[in-house]
């Protein structure tokens, strides 16, 4: 049986002295591994977090904030005025946060806003409250008012996206220009010349750059550009439909048509519809993000997908970087969308498509 003096040295708490004992080594060097000091050697930060998870040491979060003037907890603020703007990745994308802040023994703090106004609202509001480190930002604007208060109040932030000036901007970002290329030129390569293209808003940076990514694609393919053929500003299927409704019009229509949102892609396949086009068999179609509609619809879409849970995990790792002091210069990752080869972006009637492409080479 158990003494009383076991019992209760099994219930009390470790400290960092306790830890300090067993790893020989002082107890302002355990701190600072703990804290992720860069003047700590990262052999010794790792040793003295394994040991720390071997003896269940817990900081006393309270003390920790006093000392350090860190609350451990990473800020993400959710736009819900427009829903569509984060549905496509949220729940992967909150799972890999969590994921890696909880390894590193941070929280995070997520709140809600209806417009960006009220988002930068809400974020100063953290900050006065002392709630959070530091902040994800998703969906990157060009110009971005939420960067604008982080650098005022000199707060760590990362971005997932870029920004319009990257100056003291740390980010996570996926190459969808290089996306936006690979699909010019796929289709390029099964004989299309008319290839048009519908973009997202460029209020998000991510519109800038599928934009200069579409003309590369067109350029290293020969291809001419045509405006009639092009759209922006499309977020969501109605407004999909609206300017699949234009392109389709125009005077020479195209057979191909890039969509930098799987969204606006699944509009385009309501205009093709009703204008007596068939995607996959007179109009191909390759869009971008992945959602699961995508699969469903009739032909499948081709798309470009995202891990966006891996993205929460660097952007959670990359933001704990940044808040304990590294450039943000050297916090800047950008990773590669993967295609998943489907139907819409393949013609099935291979003479009508034949006749098409000798037409358009002549």
């Amino acid at each position: 049986m158990q003494s009383k003096d076991a019992s209760r040295r099994a219930v009390q708490r470790v400290t960092i002295n306790d830890l300090a004992d067993a790893l020989g080594l002082a107890k302002g060097t355990v701190s600072r591994a703990l804290n992720g000091y860069p003047d700590i050697a990262e052999a010794t930060r790792t040793r003295v977090t394994r040991t720390a998870e071997r003896m269940g040491y817990r900081p006393l979060a309270q003390a920790q904030a006093i000392r350090t003037g860190r609350v451990r907890s990473l800020g993400l603020i959710l736009n819900t005025g427009n829903a569509d703007l984060h549905r496509p990745f949220l729940t992967d994308f909150l799972d890999g946060i969590s994921r890696a802040a909880s390894e590193e023994s941070w929280t995070l703090t997520v709140s809600t806003a209806t417009g960006v106004e009220d988002e930068v609202a809400s974020m100063g509001r953290l900050i006065d409250e002392r709630k959070a480190d530091g902040f994800i930002l998703p969906r990157a604007m060009w110009n971005d008012p939420r960067v604008d208060l982080c650098k005022a109040r000199g707060v760590p932030f990362i971005l997932y996206g870029r920004s319009g000036d990257p100056t003291d901007c740390a980010w996570f970002d996926i190459s969808g220009e290089d996306a936006m290329r690979q699909a010019v030129l796929r289709l390029a390569g099964f004989g299309h010349r008319r290839i048009g293209f519908i973009n997202g808003s460029r209020d998000y940076t991510y519109a800038h750059l599928r934009h200069d990514g579409f003309l590369a694609g067109m350029a290293e393919a020969g291809v001419s550009v045509d405006p009639q053929t092009m759209a922006e500003g499309v977020l969501d299927i109605a407004a999909g439909e609206a300017a699949g409704r234009r392109i389709l019009a125009a005077g020479v229509a195209p057979t191909a048509v890039v969509c930098a949102l799987d969204l606006a892609a699944l509009g385009l396949y309501r205009a093709a519809r009703g204008m007596g086009r068939q995607v996959g068999h007179d109009l191909a179609v390759i869009a971008y993000d992945g959602l699961p509609e995508a699969a469903q619809a009739t032909p499948p879409l081709t798309t470009f997908s995202v891990d966006n849970r891996m993205a929460g995990q660097r952007l959670a790792k990359l933001l704990i970087a940044r808040i304990r002091g590294t450039d943000p210069a050297h916090l800047r990752e950008l990773a590669p969308a993967r295609l998943i080869a489907r139907r819409s972006d393949i013609i099935e009637d291979p003479e009508p498509a034949n006749e098409s492409r000798m037409r358009l080479k002549d």
